[in-house]
């Protein structure tokens, strides 16, 4: 399927934009195809942009963020995401039957499948969590602050799955098995 919306290339991008996405380069070396399709609106891309960047200086470590993230993927069955985040997991040395956990909603790492297994939950129910849920995070090891940052780790994915549902934003990463989508 095409591409619904286009993408804003950096050469033709307004200077703020140019701006966004030479940052964008500068630390990951590319300019991925959702920040090309969220910049048909700068100031989204620039919250979207300030969102993730507080999200990544918070308590969670980046393989708990990439495995949260590969389980939303596969609750909302985006393709996009669940290419980008298996690419950044490989990076970050999962393996491959990890990242197939994490898709699942789960983790080998005892800790890393509570999180991911409440942050599944969390997307398949729209937030419909007990407070058993919240102590079983607490009982694992995190802290209210790192609870809080699950969820929003969660609400960002969501974002980035939709945005890339929505206007099927081309895959610009290596293909992955297809992505699930949760009843």
């Amino acid at each position: 399927m095409t591409q619904r919306i286009p993408s804003i290339q950096p050469d033709n991008a307004s200077p703020k934009t140019k701006e966004l996405f030479a940052g964008v380069k500068a630390k990951i070396g590319m300019v991925p195809n959702i920040y090309k399709v969220i910049a048909q609106s700068p100031s989204g891309l620039e919250g979207f942009l300030q969102f993730s960047g507080a999200l990544a200086g918070g308590s969670l470590d980046a393989a708990t963020r990439e495995r949260i993230a590969l389980a939303v993927a596969n609750v909302n069955g985006c393709d996009y995401c669940n290419a980008a985040h298996t690419a950044v997991a490989k990076i970050l040395q999962l393996s491959a039957e990890e990242i197939e956990a994490n898709r699942r909603g789960h983790s080998s790492d005892a800790q890393a499948d509570v999180a991911v297994a409440f942050a599944r939950k969390v997307a398949v129910t729209r937030a419909d969590v007990t407070d058993d849920d919240i102590q079983t995070l607490r009982e694992a090891g995190y802290s209210d602050p790192q609870i809080v940052e699950i969820v929003l780790n969660v609400a960002y994915n969501v974002v980035t799955n939709y945005v890339n549902e929505a206007f099927k934003t081309e895959i610009d990463f290596p293909r992955a098995a297809p992505a699930t989508r949760a009843a």
